[in-house]
């Protein structure tokens, strides 16, 4: 013990648990009548969006829910999903937000390995969630959201939630945890091998990640939030909680299309919005009747692939400034950004590009991100050229895998977060990642970066989007097979896709085989490349 550890153990005036339910009450005291959430014709002050949320906890723990238990939800961007953000935390229970695209079968894998005591479900997934409930072969209390904007279908449930919700007291209390290292969310990988991992998130991983986003995207009171990107996806990349710490308001958007997007932006002067390159592709190749002209800068951040030149130029032209992140569920979404700097504006676009193509680095709450050696776990040196595993440590990473010991030790190996993404970090400390070590092609003894080979796709005048995977070959090993969807009313052959990509890079690295069609996409827009895998194998 030293000096100054005596007489200053922690104690209830200078120790209190980190949580983003925190952020609620504040707002709600300091911007009661500020418009909070946009839905439709609903207009929530944040007065009123607390009351709402604490009488769902208040009606939660009336049905018996308690700390630890598991509350699923499956529901588009409604305000009912913003609510349960924070009414399931203040009980100390953990909130389970499931992907709308699953399968019954997988809805109900989760329901069963999450144990949830209670399902909140949309009625525009009634269908999907009663086979899933029977898939599951549990019996939570089922309660039904009856969404005015939602298409029709049958209740699944005993209980409607705007009943569910008057039973509750709209004074019930808003508490903290007992510990910030509590539980506060579990989310599911995708599961493209096998059952989904559950990734466990905590209340001080999801308070210090939601101020780093708040930070870095520039959010405060005057921020009108547009909900592009899913809120089940890493809770939204933790922006449920990010945009009501800077008490901005939140524009709720069931369906990810163009024309209500650019409705939304002139409607409701959107500052700020979040999405996978494809929607901002989307944006891009709106159809003119699509379109609406809108005065304010809109801030875009995206993440995924990183968007090529082309895109960037695109949105820019629109009147969007694109931020690059990067991040995994057990990360709760961004980990690392792609920080603007002096002189970057000036450069050329391709340059400029190039730059935002990077990663980025740490985000103000993530304590470290480094390029090492996977087996030695030693760092590489920071060269643009030494390529090794991307890895972090902080407080914004996942407590670990629900019920699955061995993949979080292998997980931490190391005292790090192995991410499964092969990098170089550039002398200026920028990251950049080079491919998943899944995706990278090896032919005849070479490595080649799908990412590279889709960078030149993407500067194609006919291509849309595009994807790149091995594809077996007898000689070589593996070859580069290059999946196109191309532009409306765009026409092009393989020959002229190949003869485009062996102009413009090495000809080893040009995919010798193209697919023309829509590709595959995850819920989040994210191109699914181990089902291409699977066609280009067969």
């Amino acid at each position: 013990m030293t000096i100054f550890d005596q007489n200053l153990d922690p104690n209830p005036a200078n120790y209190v648990p980190l949580s983003p339910v925190s952020f609620l009450a504040r707002a709600a005291q300091i911007y009661p009548n500020r418009v909070a959430v946009i839905h439709g014709d609903r207009r929530t002050t944040y007065a009123q969006f607390a009351e709402r949320a604490r009488r769902l906890a208040s009606a939660l723990a009336k049905a018996g829910v308690g700390k630890g238990d598991t509350v699923a939800i499956m529901a588009p961007n409604t305000p009912e999903m913003l609510e349960a953000h924070y009414a399931v935390p203040m009980l100390g229970a953990v909130l389970c937000a499931i992907n709308t695209r699953l399968d019954a079968s997988a809805i109900g894998f989760i329901l069963r390995h999450a144990e949830a005591k209670i399902v909140l479900t949309d009625r525009e997934f009634s269908r999907v969630m009663a086979a899933a409930l029977q898939e599951a072969g549990t019996n939570p209390l089922t309660v039904d959201i009856n969404d005015p904007l939602a298409p029709p279908g049958d209740p699944v449930g005993s209980v409607e939630y705007e009943a569910f919700l008057r039973g509750g007291d709209p004074s019930h209390p808003i508490r903290l945890p007992d510990n910030e290292w509590q539980a506060i969310a579990l989310g599911y990988t995708s599961g493209t091998t096998g059952n989904p991992k559950g990734v466990v998130a905590h209340h001080r991983g999801a308070y210090l990640n939601a101020c780093a986003n708040a930070l870095t995207f520039g959010l405060e009171p005057r921020s009108v939030y547009l909900w592009t990107l899913p809120m089940f996806h890493c809770n939204g990349w933790t922006y449920t909680w990010a945009v009501t710490l800077a008490g901005g308001t939140h524009v709720c958007l069931r369906r990810v299309e163009p024309a209500p997007i650019f409705a939304a932006i002139a409607d409701h002067g959107v500052t700020h919005m979040c999405g996978a390159p494809v929607v901002l592709s989307m944006l891009i190749h709106a159809p003119a009747d699509a379109r609406r002209a809108f005065p304010q800068s809109v801030k875009i951040a995206t993440g995924g692939a990183a968007p090529p030149s082309t895109v960037i130029a695109g949105m820019e032209a629109m009147g969007f400034a694109v931020t690059h992140l990067y991040g995994l569920t057990e990360t709760y979404g961004p980990s690392t950004v792609c920080l603007w700097q002096p002189g970057l504006d000036d450069l050329p676009i391709d340059e400029k590009s190039a730059f935002m193509a990077r990663q980025g680095v740490a985000t103000p709450m993530l304590e470290e991100a480094a390029v090492m050696n996977p087996a030695t776990m030693e760092r590489l040196p920071a060269d643009g050229v030494s390529m090794g595993e991307l890895m972090l440590r902080g407080n914004t990473v996942m407590k670990g895998y629900l019920k699955n010991p061995a993949a979080t030790e292998e997980a931490f190996a190391g005292g790090w977060f192995h991410s499964g993404d092969l990098a170089v970090m550039h002398p200026d400390g920028y990251v950049e990642i080079k491919d998943r070590a899944k995706d990278i092609i090896i032919s005849g003894g070479e490595n080649i970066s799908s990412l590279e080979v889709e960078e030149v796709l993407y500067k194609h005048p006919a291509v849309m989007e595009a994807a790149v995977v091995a594809r077996p070959d007898e000689k070589w090993g593996e070859t580069p097979q290059a999946f196109v969807a191309l532009k409306p009313g765009a026409e092009a052959t393989a020959a002229d896709i190949i003869g485009w990509c062996r102009l413009h890079m090495a000809h080893f690295k040009a995919p010798r085989h193209v697919t023309f069609g829509p590709l595959p996409k995850t819920s989040t827009g994210k191109i699914q490349k181990f089902e291409l895998r699977e066609r280009a194998r067969g």
